[in-house]
């Protein structure tokens, strides 16, 4: 398994990615699968910005101040992810708006995802040598297991509070 920073981010995309297709397929079936579905979609969301916000971007930030605009441009799109996850966690399936706020959800991600893999990382990558890449992907690696997992818990909600008065 590799330790590099940007291969990890970009497995926890992959799964994203598969989650949201697996919802965008099962929105007209029933609730109780909707619901098992965004409870996943908000899991892997939580852990994977809860991971880049604490390691990722403070380290880039750290290391390559030319692309601060680049690392407050993504706070801010997890500030909305993070928006929309806490008020889906509190939603039942059968809410007439809660297809509607995942699909919002899905096509925020999605765009903060693409901007990341085609125009960021490669700027990291190319700056960053590989070892550096590791050691941020390690960090990450030790984390994750403390990460919370759903937008309620309270390093979730302290890292939405620290975008808002950022």
């Amino acid at each position: 398994m590799s330790t590099d920073a940007i291969v990890l981010l970009k497995e926890d995309h992959k799964e994203m990615r598969r989650l949201f297709k697996a919802f965008q397929d099962a929105e007209e079936g029933p609730a109780n699968q909707r619901q098992k579905l965004v409870n996943q979609i908000l899991e892997a969301l939580t852990v994977h910005t809860y991971l880049e916000n604490e390691v990722m971007y403070p380290e880039v930030r750290r290391l390559l101040p030319d692309l601060e605009d680049d690392i407050l441009e993504s706070y801010e799109e997890h500030h909305v992810a993070d928006v929309l996850c806490a008020e889906l966690a509190s939603m039942d399936a059968s809410d007439e708006r809660f297809n509607a706020k995942t699909t919002v959800l899905i096509e925020n991600v999605t765009h903060h995802v693409e901007e990341e893999e085609e125009e960021w990382f490669p700027k990291v990558r190319d700056a960053l040598g590989r070892k550096q890449l590791q050691e941020i992907g390690e960090k990450m690696i030790a984390l994750r297991a403390d990460a919370p997992r759903t937008p309620t818990e309270p390093k979730a909600i302290k890292k939405a509070m620290d975008a808002m008065t950022a």
